[in-house]
């Protein structure tokens, strides 16, 4: 019985030991070791992706889904494709002088994006979930994927 408590003591101040040396740590570094990670980014309301969206000249819109998501779930008139693992690849491409709204399904991959987006320097009004939106009220188009094309002709394949 006295080897088990001696061995809970031993563990216990190893324990304590340890959460000490990561507050000192933490505060040594002037963070705290009990704080959240930086606040994701702004997830937009539908009156303000409205207010947005009413000024395209100064706007863009950046979609991170993929292809196949934004066929399946709507999306908005006009907009940039670029995944998020490309994103940062894919900077040179996005204008700097505009407003930067950046779409996923529910926000979530729209958040990490806009985040990206602004530590880069860009002007990033938010995040929003083109699913949530239209759930919410808002008004996304729906890309109908076009039917396969018939083949017709000797371009089609065939040899003469």
């Amino acid at each position: 019985m006295y080897q088990s408590t001696k061995q809970v003591a031993v563990l216990w101040m190893a324990l304590s030991v340890s959460i000490s040396v990561a507050q000192q740590t933490a505060q040594a570094q002037g963070t705290d070791a009990n704080a959240k990670p930086a606040a994701a980014a702004h997830q937009l309301t539908n009156s303000e992706l409205d207010q947005l969206l009413s000024h395209p000249e100064s706007l863009v819109v950046i979609d991170v889904r993929r292809p196949d998501e934004v066929s399946a779930n709507g999306g908005f008139p006009v907009y940039l494709s670029i995944q998020l693992g490309q994103l940062e690849s894919s900077l040179a491409w996005i204008p700097k002088d505009r407003t930067v709204v950046v779409v996923s399904n529910h926000a979530g991959r729209a958040s990490r994006a806009a985040q990206i987006l602004a530590g880069k320097g860009f002007k990033v009004a938010g995040a929003a979930g083109a699913q949530t939106y239209e759930k919410a009220g808002g008004t996304i188009v729906h890309f109908p994927i076009p039917p396969p094309r018939e083949p017709s002709g000797p371009a089609a394949g065939s040899k003469p």
